[in-house]
């Protein structure tokens, strides 16, 4: 019989054979292991696994499971991230995607990490969100959040957007773009690092501001206090080119009456959730109120002293992985008996490491 104090929420990227396969080989495993499972009624029809409990979608789902386990790429993840942070339930992602920074597994380990998810053995980290404001004068447009990053961009392929951006509630710089990237930690590897952004180590405690193919001398990506506020403010120009940014719903000057000549802007939190913005809209963007909770199975490297080290690691062995990095001619710095050989990288060969060498 399940142990009804262990209850974990399988969501899978139903549109792929290969995740509702995996799926259902892990609520098979874990339903054998005596975990409760639960699915939502919206894969249910598609999974059509037995024993497992069947509840709405949303954040009750995942209201007092120990796990969320997520099968597809980090779009899947994203979305089970929306049912899991309000719960505050841990996400644990099994990479079937592209490059999968979120996910902790890939499926040739998939049998592995059930394992050790029903041992109780993996850890817990949070990561940082934002909190993501959208207002007209003060008319509030939306209210949202991300764990990635919001941008703000232009609507229209062939039309720029004039922008002054805020740090701490003081103007730094305007420019002419096709949008700005406010991102994470965790989103530093994801639209921020396509827009030429920084990568940052996900223990950083850092909000990134990136802008997307600014025309100005001074547009570089920025990493600034996560006690910071950032704001991205629409310029608001009429034929006169005023930019004072006083203006009337349907787009007309407060003084005058007429119409305003600007790119229309829209708002994007993870990717996933779109806002229209129209012209003098402000974008603010703070640390937010809830992390995103994830699990990793994978335990601390070795140290240099041959202890272990909890921080560092991991990371830098996933952007090895996922972006094929070359590290041939590495030796470490860990002490080793004469004979071991060279040290290695998970997925990569000692040859591989010492460079083609024996």
């Amino acid at each position: 019989m399940p142990d009804s104090n262990r209850t974990m929420l399988v969501l899978a990227h139903t549109g792929k054979a290969s995740a509702l396969r995996s799926a259902r080989l892990i609520i098979e495993r874990l339903v054998a292991a005596g975990v409760a499972v639960r699915i939502t009624e919206d894969e249910a029809p598609t999974l059509a696994c037995a024993g497992a409990t069947v509840l709405p979608v949303g954040p009750e789902a995942a209201k007092g499971a120990e796990l969320v386990i997520v099968l597809g790429g980090d779009g899947t993840l994203l979305r089970a991230a929306e049912i899991a942070r309000p719960a505050q339930t841990p996400l644990i992602g099994v990479n079937l995607g592209h490059i999968g920074f979120l996910a902790e597994a890939e499926p040739d380990g998939l049998g592995e990490t059930v394992d050790r998810l029903v041992a109780g053995d993996y850890r817990v980290e949070e990561r940082m969100t934002i909190d993501v404001l959208a207002r007209d004068n003060s008319r509030e447009l939306a209210s949202a959040w991300a764990l990635n990053e919001a941008t703000v961009e232009k609507a229209a392929r062939e039309r720029m957007i004039e922008v002054v951006i805020e740090v701490d509630g003081r103007p730094l710089s305007r420019w002419g773009c096709d949008g700005v990237v406010c991102a994470t930690p965790t989103g530093s590897t994801a639209y921020a690092f396509s827009a030429g952004g920084p990568v940052v180590w996900p223990e950083v405690e850092a909000l990134l501001m990136v802008p997307i193919s600014a025309h100005a001398l001074f547009a570089r990506p920025m990493v600034v206090s996560p006690r910071s506020v950032l704001a991205v403010e629409l310029v608001y120009e009429g034929p006169g080119g005023r930019g004072d940014g006083r203006h009337e719903e349907g787009g007309r000057l407060a003084e005058g009456g007429r119409h305003a000549v600007t790119g229309k802007a829209v708002m994007w939190c993870d990717g996933r959730r779109r806002f229209d913005l129209p012209p003098g809209a402000r974008v603010e963007v703070r640390r937010g109120s809830l992390p995103v909770l994830l699990a990793r199975v994978h335990g601390p490297g070795p140290g240099a002293d041959g202890g272990l080290v909890a921080v560092g690691g991991p990371f830098t062995d996933r952007l090895v992985a996922k972006f094929g990095l070359p590290v041939a001619g590495w030796r470490g710095r860990a002490v080793r008996a004469p004979g071991d050989g060279p040290p290695t990288l998970p997925g990569i060969s000692g040859r591989e490491t010492a460079g083609g060498h024996a």
